[in-house]
């Protein structure tokens, strides 16, 4: 999925209401994150910067940490360069740095997450 993961999924950084799922539109929300749970995602950061790990969790402002996470970078700055890979861990990405969002889901469900955007 491109862009950020709340904007392909439809999930704002703002959910108007209340936390507690009183609100409808709330409690969809979080029957989307949900289903995410535990799936492989690779965030893209402003620096060019890549990390690939198990979703953990988002909060309202869009924060994402991630699970075994690997952090990935080109080595030069020129294009093709190879990749430096580390093991970081559990890590927490801001939604300041964040440029782009990946799912690893099938594509019915990319379309089932999406259908459902307002």
């Amino acid at each position: 999925m491109d862009n950020d993961a709340e904007q392909a999924m439809g999930i704002s950084s703002t959910v108007p209401g209340s936390s507690d799922g009183s609100n409808p539109k709330s409690s969809s929300l979080v029957s989307r994150v949900k289903k995410l749970l535990f799936r492989k995602m690779l965030v893209g950061i402003k620096d060019g910067r890549f990390f690939l790990g198990t979703f953990h969790c988002i909060d309202k402002q869009g924060n994402i940490i991630l699970q075994d996470a690997v952090e990935y970078r080109s080595t030069r700055r020129s294009s093709p360069s190879p990749m430096e890979q580390r093991c970081l861990g559990l890590i927490l990405i801001p939604s300041s740095c964040r440029t782009s969002c990946h799912v690893d889901c099938s594509i019915e469900e990319q379309l089932s997450l999406l259908k459902f955007q307002e």
